[in-house]
């Protein structure tokens, strides 16, 4: 994948182009990944990347320059990140309506949320966001 210049500041503008940078990033990794999936050696499980991953990522990773970067490291972190807690679903975030578990994990600087789902109880990629 070809280096991209990442803007650093935070402007509207900025954190618009985060988005998009992430949302082409997204783009260009299910092309080469086209189970959009990837096995996590702590959960011994594989970590799916479905449409709602890339919407919640894009919004919450885009808000700095740190959090945008990290993303673009996504077949590593969704393959090492360790497992840290498990928690129930936020009972007023829409989002996380599908989940019957919510596991916070860590690689690194960078901190994978991941839902796991009440249907089909696949693990989905929630969110990643550098840690603060």
């Amino acid at each position: 994948m070809r280096v991209m210049e990442i803007p650093q500041g935070n402007s509207r503008e900025d954190n618009k182009a985060r988005k998009q940078i992430i949302k082409d990033f997204y783009a260009s990794w299910i092309a080469e990944h086209p189970d959009k999936k990837v096995w996590n050696i702590d959960l011994n499980a594989y970590i799916h990347v479905k449409f709602s991953s890339i919407n919640e990522t894009a919004g919450q990773a885009s808000k700095s320059y740190k959090s945008t970067r990290e993303v673009l490291k996504l077949t590593e972190i969704l393959s090492k990140a360790k497992l840290m807690k498990t928690m129930s679903p936020k009972k007023d975030d829409e989002n996380q309506k599908p989940y019957s578990e919510i596991l916070i994990m860590k690689h690194r600087r960078v901190k994978l949320i991941v839902g796991k789902q009440k249907t089909k109880k696949e693990y989905v990629q929630y969110c990643i966001s550098a840690k603060k």
